[in-house]
């Protein structure tokens, strides 16, 4: 928790965890319902869908001759629409995890500068200026980027403490150093 030991040395509040896509996939939906840009893009998509159908129905109930080929376009196209974006978590969060994956186990050190995410291959260092925001899930911390329109963010999944009691201990951390989303 980064305080003086009798060494003199520092510690942090340590997380050991695999990459497992629930966590991901968790992490990607905290951070799109935090941007400003997501809710607009799925209600556009939704209102799109909604106007196609609205289009099937006319092409279908208001001419003399109905016109079954359009109304079937519409429909298409208004499905694509809600399906594309109803899909962007999901494929946001699998590549993600991919990657993440091929790092295999993460190591995250958190203390009042900020954290350490140590694998494999990487070895990132993060002060708490960088992701100053955090949002608490049942299994999770998700610390985020200060700007609404941003994509940053770094997870902890309370399943990588120690012991159970460690989660307190690293929301104390998080609320001296950054602020509730």
């Amino acid at each position: 928790m980064n305080e003086a030991t009798e060494n003199g040395t520092r510690e942090g509040l340590e997380l050991v965890y695999p990459a497992v896509y629930a966590d991901v996939g968790e992490a990607v939906r905290v951070r799109l319902r935090a941007t400003r840009w997501w809710p607009a893009l799925r209600w556009a998509a939704r209102g799109a869908g909604a106007l196609a159908l609205c289009a099937a129905a006319v092409a279908l109930f208001l001419p003399r001759e109905p016109e079954p080929g359009t109304a079937v376009k519409m429909v298409l196209l208004g499905l694509v629409a809600v399906g594309a974006a109803e899909l962007v978590p999901w494929g946001t969060a699998r590549s993600v995890f991919v990657m993440a994956r091929s790092q295999g186990e993460v190591r995250a050190v958190v203390d009042e500068d900020g954290g350490r995410w140590i694998t494999r291959d990487t070895d990132v260092r993060v002060r708490w200026a960088m992701l100053p925001r955090y949002v608490e899930t049942p299994r999770l911390f998700v610390l985020l980027t200060a700007r609404r329109s941003g994509t940053g963010f770094a997870y902890l999944p309370k399943s990588g403490l120690a012991d159970p009691a460690d989660a307190d201990r690293l929301r104390a951390v998080l609320d001296r150093n950054i602020r509730r989303a």
